[in-house]
């Protein structure tokens, strides 16, 4: 039986939330995971019609909440969120950094300007949060930093050359960030490593090269990544990944990487020849269009969870089938030599 001090600190009742791109795909799941929980929330995001909807979200459902316009590529603009829940709540408890964008297609076709926007928002985003909200946490001795990082941390994405640079880069900032906490025990810096979401950040993601596609049957649920956030507040961890798929997946790029990465670019390939979609900034230099929900569309019908580990646990076998197929040819030769 758990004492009442455990249940206590278990639960997040009262407690102060920020959440930055809460509006859509998973940082809405994020902000309605927290208003279950009965926290005080902190929705952060561009589009002023799309925070609105997700403020009225947390207000239904009997809980206290602001709204605060901001671009997290702004670091005047992450102080202001800071400062405004501050003001509303008089502290915070934890701070979701989630906001992000990515543009897809050939490195050369894509413009500068887009490039530098997705390093602003995603990698300059997160340091703007941490650097903000550090130091109230050093002042209250006490604060949850988590970072939506996904999975890209570890393995690249295909055709999203600066989308992965920044995923790597908010990994590394966030390994050197956990040693000068160390000396902290009640502030944490906690990593979250999904993998593609079924939400609706990729419809509104940047494409160009002809690249235009929906979602894959296999991403994740945003809802399931977002009960993930809600977990690491009440236990902390530094590294966490939500699913399986997304543990196999990097296990598989580890093991694999030059098969995986070039395997993936061959697929994108093919889709850039057959799409041939227009090209589209997305919500990259601007705030997301509609719909402003959490799921997006799929191309296929959403397989069931058994479904979805039996499909990449056969990927994995595929890929070592032709590993060692590969190996043996290599030295069949070597023996014929």
């Amino acid at each position: 039986m758990k004492s009442q001090n455990s249940l206590e600190k278990r639960s997040l009742r009262g407690k102060t939330v920020v959440v930055t791109g809460g509006s859509s795909g998973v940082g809405r799941a994020t902000v309605e995971a927290f208003a279950f929980e009965g926290c005080n929330i902190v929705i952060a995001a561009r589009g002023h019609e799309a925070l609105d909807e997700t403020l009225k979200i947390c207000l239904d459902l009997g809980v206290s909440a602001i709204a605060v316009p901001t671009d997290v590529s702004k670091a005047e603009e992450v102080d202001h969120l800071l400062k405004a829940a501050v003001k509303e709540f008089g502290r915070v408890d934890i701070w979701v950094n989630n906001a992000g964008v990515m543009a897809s297609g050939k490195f050369e076709e894509i413009p500068m300007e887009v490039h530098e926007q997705v390093i602003k928002t995603n990698l300059f985003g997160y340091m703007h949060g941490a650097y903000s909200v550090l130091p109230l946490f050093k002042e209250q001795n006490e604060g949850i930093l988590i970072n939506n990082v996904s999975i890209g941390g570890f393995m690249p994405a295909p055709y999203s050359a600066v989308y992965s640079s920044t995923k790597f880069g908010i990994r590394g900032m966030m390994e050197c960030l956990h040693g000068e906490i160390s000396d902290y025990p009640d502030i944490h810096i906690a990593n979250l490593y999904p993998q593609i979401q079924r939400s609706t950040g990729n419809s509104h993601s940047a494409k160009f090269s002809g690249l235009d596609f929906k979602i894959p049957p296999f991403a994740s649920d945003p809802r399931d990544t977002a009960d993930k956030i809600v977990q690491l507040s009440k236990e902390p961890q530094k590294d966490l990944f939500p699913d399986v798929r997304s543990r196999v997946l990097v296990n598989l790029y580890e093991m694999f990487p030059k098969v995986i990465i070039n395997t993936a670019s061959a697929g994108m390939r093919v889709m850039m020849k057959l799409k041939n979609g227009e090209p589209t900034s997305g919500n990259v230099l601007e705030p997301s269009s509609e719909p402003h929900k959490i799921y997006g569309d799929t191309i296929l019908p959403v397989p069931g969870k058994k479904t979805k580990i039996a499909l990449v646990a056969g990927l994995g076998l595929g890929l070592a089938f032709m590993l060692l197929k590969s190996k043996k040819s290599h030295q069949d030769i070597y023996l014929d030599d």
